[in-house]
């Protein structure tokens, strides 16, 4: 990612086991250079990386299972 610049924060651990809508929020408020997506967990996604990017995988209660982080 050291290309990207300073994209500021841009992993968010804490955020695995709420849910995905509170967390794509808090996530759009910490790091406004970024768009959040909500994936649900077996969607497929292109495998670009991208520095304005952050993905918010989530099972199918709507609760995110993987660290977000921008990619």
């Amino acid at each position: 990612m050291s290309d990207c610049g300073d994209t500021g924060k841009s992993s968010w651990p804490e955020l695995v086991g709420i849910n995905g809508e509170v967390a794509a929020a808090i996530i759009a408020k910490e790091n406004p250079k970024v768009g959040v997506a909500i994936v649900k967990e077996g969607m497929m996604v292109t495998m670009d990386f991208r520095c304005d990017r952050v993905r918010v995988w989530i099972d199918k209660y709507g609760i995110v299972k993987l660290t977000p982080q921008i990619g």
